[in-house]
């Protein structure tokens, strides 16, 4: 991109056009922001079983006595050595949320196929220190679309993102959100995939405001340029 260079009476007038434009984005997330929180709840019925640090946890369990949970579906098959890299630069931005959240009861935790054993020391490995289960054995990651079967692998399609999906890959990524009333209930409140995701990004929005943008033209938007933080 070319840029054109200007008075700064011309770079002002230009600015604060695109500050109306932001007032206006600002408004329709605020709009948006609402809608989803009045979505309707949907309750979970099957009983799913995690393994952490402490051993065998339920759904229930994960919200660690808080009555909301948001759940990140990190790619981390059982028969991958690590974790996926896109994930994991995802997954950068996590350490310093889990105490924030907390305050507004809200436990946030990561949840992989792959056995905790191997989460466990890829996450050491990483320096990362946000909560992080394994549903290996479960329906889990099935149920909430973000893992694919022998079948649908061979087909090389899938329902994800709420639609048939080309996939590649036996995991996928993705956002659950559920919800715990008084009687230890769970609910499933809203789930989000793909770049539906890419919003709790922090280094994307960073790379938004720059000049070059994210300067991922040149891959189609594949992030081949991504690297785990310890392979760069």
């Amino acid at each position: 991109m070319q840029h054109q260079i200007v008075a700064h009476g011309d770079w002002l007038k230009a600015r604060l056009d695109l500050l109306a434009a932001e007032k206006e984005l600002t408004r329709r997330r605020d709009a948006l922001t609402r809608r989803r929180m009045a979505m309707p709840w949907e309750r979970v019925e099957k009983s799913y079983r995690f393994e952490g640090p402490t051993g065998a946890l339920s759904l229930a369990d994960l919200f660690d006595g808080r009555s909301q949970l948001i759940v990140y579906h990190f790619m981390f098959a059982p028969d991958w050595e690590e974790g996926c890299k896109s994930c994991s630069f995802m997954a950068d931005n996590f350490n310093g949320i889990p105490v924030h959240l907390n305050h507004r009861n809200v436990t946030f935790t990561a949840v992989s196929r792959a056995p905790f054993a191997k989460i466990d020391t890829y996450k050491k490995r990483m320096g990362w220190s946000f909560p992080w289960v394994s549903s290996y054995g479960s329906d889990f990651n099935f149920d909430y679309h973000v893992s694919f079967n022998p079948e649908e692998m061979s087909s090389g399609k899938a329902y994800y993102n709420y639609r048939e999906w080309t996939i590649d890959a036996s995991d996928e990524t993705g956002i659950s959100v559920f919800a715990k009333n008084a009687s230890d209930e769970v609910f499933h409140a809203y789930s989000c995939y793909a770049r539906g995701t890419e919003w709790l990004n922090g280094t994307y929005h960073y790379l938004d405001l720059v000049p070059k943008g994210r300067d991922e033209d040149r891959f189609d938007f594949s992030m081949e340029w991504v690297r785990r933080h310890d392979q760069y």
